[in-house]
């Protein structure tokens, strides 16, 4: 992901509240343990995962990430969290 596309979700994401806690617990959970010990060195999900969901979720690896379907997985998240 380009650190545009990384800053339009992030911005997007920003501007819904609501959906904080659900972008904070995907976070966490597509984050590898010992994410320190490995380059880049930054919590983020690994290559091989982003690659999963593009291929997914565009048929494409190619694809530049949507922040609208951002939003849409994370509202998703949100409410299969709630109905836990």
């Amino acid at each position: 992901m380009s650190p545009t596309a990384a800053a339009h979700v992030v911005a997007a994401v920003v501007r819904r509240p609501r959906l904080w806690g659900a972008a904070a617990r995907q976070w966490r959970r597509t984050t590898p343990r010992g994410w320190w010990r490995r380059r880049p060195f930054l919590p983020v999900p690994t290559g091989d995962y982003l690659h999963f969901r593009l291929v997914t979720q565009y048929g494409s690896a190619d694809h530049r990430i949507e922040p609208a379907d951002v939003l849409n997985y994370l509202a998703w998240c949100r409410h299969h969290d709630q109905a836990a």
